[in-house]
């Protein structure tokens, strides 16, 4: 993947180095030389006569030289055939080995405080002169690429650059906004229904009957088995429960929202043959199939 076309300030001073490479790549490439060359050597000591394995034997040398390796191997790379490659994932090449050397140095320095421990519990010291010499060549690496830029002379490899549009990994972060709220629906729970008296149900308790207040209508009496009960007038709203799902529709017929069996649906007017129902929302409806509904 490649940036952009490879231009040259004009008005920049000559940078000099050793063939096609810079100062520092060949610092660089000097340095990974040599704690390549190191990294063979045991890294442990269990005594005079005894001694541990090299890194590589397991998969310390992965973090510890291998990915130090693929990092100068990319910046000779860049050098000997320009269009290849440009970036590693979101990580321009310079970007990719400051983090190959950093991650590297650490590591060592862990393995070196590892022995600090050992010999702090157990009187011996386990790490060779090698975590040694390759924390120091790591720690080189380190300044040659995270701090390369404030360096006097190989600070000239970063000076100069050609801006080029960045990649879409290296572009701004666009803003995240808030989700816009939007309500929803929910169904009301309301007391089950008192059940009144009828012909099929005689035993059912009786609601206590209250006095209509001043200037309010007093509401139809219906006389079932002897016993009076207060029905709602015409005018009076009150809770429907449907047996099924149906449509609730506007003046034309169209359909506006639908009612079931799981919520109860408030009537504001009943017309005999019909329901007048509000939503939650606000708007009004008509009920058109009234059989089988349960008053509330």
């Amino acid at each position: 993947m490649t940036d952009g076309p490879d231009g040259i300030d004009e008005s920049a001073p000559p940078q000099y180095g050793v063939g096609p490479f810079s100062v520092r790549e060949m610092a660089l490439a000097g340095i990974w030389l040599v704690a390549f060359v190191v990294s063979f050597f045991p890294i442990y000591s269990y005594g005079s006569s005894s001694w541990g394995t090299s890194v590589w034997t397991g998969i310390d040398w992965l973090l510890t030289i291998g990915v130090p390796t693929v990092a100068v191997f990319l910046l000779g790379l860049r050098r000997l055939s320009p269009q290849g490659i440009r970036r590693v994932g979101s990580l321009g090449i310079d970007q990719f080995a400051s983090v190959a050397f950093s991650v590297s140095a650490i590591i060592w320095l862990g393995i070196l405080w590892s022995s600090f421990v050992s010999a702090s519990a157990a009187g011996v010291f386990l790490a060779t002169w090698v975590v040694w010499v390759e924390l120091i060549l790591m720690l080189a690496g380190v300044v040659l690429t995270v701090f390369a830029p404030l360096l006097p002379t190989i600070g000239d490899d970063f000076r100069y650059r050609t801006e080029v549009p960045a990649h879409r990994y290296a572009r701004p972060a666009r803003p995240v906004v808030a989700r816009p709220v939007v309500a929803r629906p929910t169904a009301h729970t309301v007391p089950s229904p008192v059940p009144i008296a009828t012909e099929a149900n005689p035993f059912a308790p009786q609601s206590p009957q209250t006095a209509p207040a001043a200037g309010e209508k007093p509401a139809a009496e219906t006389t079932v088995l002897g016993q009076q009960t207060t029905a709602p007038a015409a005018s009076q709203a009150f809770w429907a429960l449907v047996p099924v799902e149906r449509d609730v529709v506007d003046e034309s017929g169209a359909p506006l929202f639908r009612i079931g069996p799981t919520a109860w649906a408030l009537v504001i007017e009943d017309r005999g043959d019909s329901f007048v129902l509000r939503h939650e929302d606000g708007r009004i409806g008509y009920l058109r199939d009234v059989s089988g509904v349960t008053r509330g």
